[in-house]
């Protein structure tokens, strides 16, 4: 047999036994008192690997560190209830201060290391920041803010890696204190960890309050679903973002170690999978697109999430790794949603995102409120506990996002005979063609099925006969041209994955598509980048180029 199905073999508690095991236990106390539980049984296993920069650290250690840190923050200032902006790279120093302030019963407000002048001030005045702690490297966006945002002040600015003596200095801080910190007072589930701002794809982004319960629930979830033992788990992407964060806490659970790189890569993924002898990432399905390797199925994963990827090269990416790739499906404001079962091979290339997991419920609604049928599509609602408390300060967008106790997640759902849970699209995220509503996603993963196509952008053209029409805004591998892939390839591979009516009119070649702070596409960005949006494409009606 193969590696994943000697996995997949392995005996386990049936699904619905582990979902009621999982909810029936209860949840540690807090943040804290969850590394200090990993601490005492494993005491000497490192709890993380910073490995580009050589920077790790045990159980042990970490407490300690942790400990520290929080007792020399509380020294220069910081008060159980500040919240404090966070704007690091993936260094340690970023999980060792969201894990202080967490066991202070502070707040962090992680900030994204490329925002711009106009967005740190944004968030540091909507989320009520009072401190920052900056990487040296981001201090001239931060200097360019006269006065400086919210409640921040010269001296409530604390710096990683600067030397000079204009700010206090995170090294000198950490290194100055000692002993076990003792919070004003016990700090519960439900109280406040983060505000994480969503990467607003359109205006300005929401700070989701999240709780301790959130953080616990969702990395819980993910450590305990599959029945499976990971010792070692692989995170690749930026600690501001919320993935980082609960898989940090999943390594907890697990009293495994989590290895951080300093920023995502295809092309080494594999070659880190296989150094540190990975059993659970979240798996790039570009890395599909790196040469082949003999070594590629030399590896220890046990099993991988994937996100969105295209169902006809689901198979291809398991067989060629030998590997076990499970769609899944969260958001900020939910956390960890839905998820496929490891055993469920059958459903490899389906794309389905699986079915509701521990402490979720799910239904798909339309557009009176109520419940579809069974394999109609509609709005997916979630409900559970340690979901997003609210958007702060922002109460009417908070009333908008719940039906009641259903957060409404603004993707469109369908759901098959078997329960299985099919993403749809975004609601807006849509091409109201004659009447049809075509999601851009679905034309989105058909197109970058093509192995010439590293990504694409989907939007709506307007057209005086049938409403919109539309348009998709495509990257190629480096060093390929439309001369390489013309538009009739493109085309041909739609006509025969898609039903007429979804296959785009309009096709342009671009060199990259406008992303959001969090890497998304800029869809609004892209359909205002010109007055004509179908300039400089080929229309595919009238076989010419425009």
């Amino acid at each position: 047999m193969s590696r994943r199905e000697d996995i997949i073999a392995l005996p386990v508690p049936t699904v619905e036994e582990r979902i009621r095991q999982i909810e029936a236990e209860p949840l540690p106390a807090n943040i804290g008192t969850l590394l200090e539980e990993a601490a005492a049984e494993v005491p000497g296993r490192l709890a993380w690997n910073f490995f580009e920069s050589n920077e790790r650290v045990t159980y042990r250690d970490l407490v300690r560190r942790v400990h520290a840190l929080a007792n020399s923050l509380a020294q220069v200032g910081i008060r159980q209830g500040d919240h404090v902006a966070v704007m690091l790279p993936n260094v340690e120093a970023m999980p060792l201060s969201w894990l202080a302030l967490t066991l202070m019963g502070a707040t962090m407000v992680p900030c994204n290391i490329a925002y711009t002048a106009r967005e740190v001030a944004y968030v540091a005045d909507n989320g009520d920041v009072s401190w920052i702690i900056i990487d040296a490297e981001c201090l001239p966006v931060l200097e360019s803010l006269s006065p400086l945002p919210g409640k921040l002040a010269s001296e409530r600015v604390i710096v990683v890696g600067d030397r000079s003596a204009k700010y206090l200095r995170w090294e000198e801080i950490a290194a100055s204190g000692e002993g076990r910190h003792q919070p004003a007072k016990a700090v519960q589930l439900d109280n406040l960890a983060n505000i994480q701002y969503t990467s607003g794809t359109t205006g300005f982004p929401k700070g989701c309050m999240l709780s301790h319960r959130y953080w616990l629930t969702t990395s819980k979830v993910n450590a305990r679903r599959d029945g499976l033992k990971y010792r070692n788990i692989l995170c690749p992407t930026p600690f501001f973002y919320m993935d980082p964060q609960w898989l940090l806490l999943m390594a907890f659970h697990q009293r495994a170690t989590l290895h951080v790189a300093r920023r995502q890569s295809p092309s080494r993924f594999m070659q880190w999978v296989r150094d540190y002898e990975i059993n659970f990432c979240l798996l790039p399905y570009l890395v599909l697109k790196q040469p082949p390797s003999p070594d590629d199925k030399k590896h220890a994963l046990m099993r991988c999430n994937v996100y969105g990827i295209p169902q006809n090269i689901h198979a291809e990416l398991e067989e060629r790794f030998d590997l076990i790739a499970r769609e899944a499906f969260g958001m900020t404001e939910a956390g960890t949603c839905l998820f496929m079962p490891i055993q469920a091979a059958d459903m490899t290339g389906s794309g389905s995102c699986g079915k509701p997991g521990p402490f979720r419920q799910a239904r798909i609604v339309g557009e009176d409120g109520k419940p579809v049928a069974q394999g109609e599509i509609g709005e997916l609602q979630i409900r559970g506990p340690g979901m997003l408390q609210g958007y702060y300060k922002n109460p009417e967008a908070t009333n908008a996002a719940f039906d009641g106790d259903w957060f409404r997640t603004g993707d469109l759902f369908r759901q098959d005979e078997r329960g299985y849970y099919y993403i749809v699209g975004r609601v807006k995220d849509m091409v109201r063609r004659a009447g049809e509503n075509i999601a851009a996603r679905e034309v989105e993963a058909v197109i970058t099925g093509l192995p010439q196509v590293v990504e694409v952008g989907v939007i709506p053209v307007p057209d005086e006969t049938r409403g919109e029409e539309v348009k998709a805004c495509i990257v190629l591998q480096p060093g390929l041209s439309a001369g390489d892939v013309p538009p009739h390839v493109i085309f041909e591979h739609c006509t025969s994955r898609l039903a007429a009516f979804k296959v785009p009119r309009y096709l342009a070649y671009v060199d990259e598509l406008p992303k959001t702070p969090s890497g998304k596409v800029a869809k609004g960005t892209l359909k205002s980048m010109s007055t004509d949006p179908t300039a400089g494409s080929y229309d595919r009606v009238q076989e010419k180029w425009r």
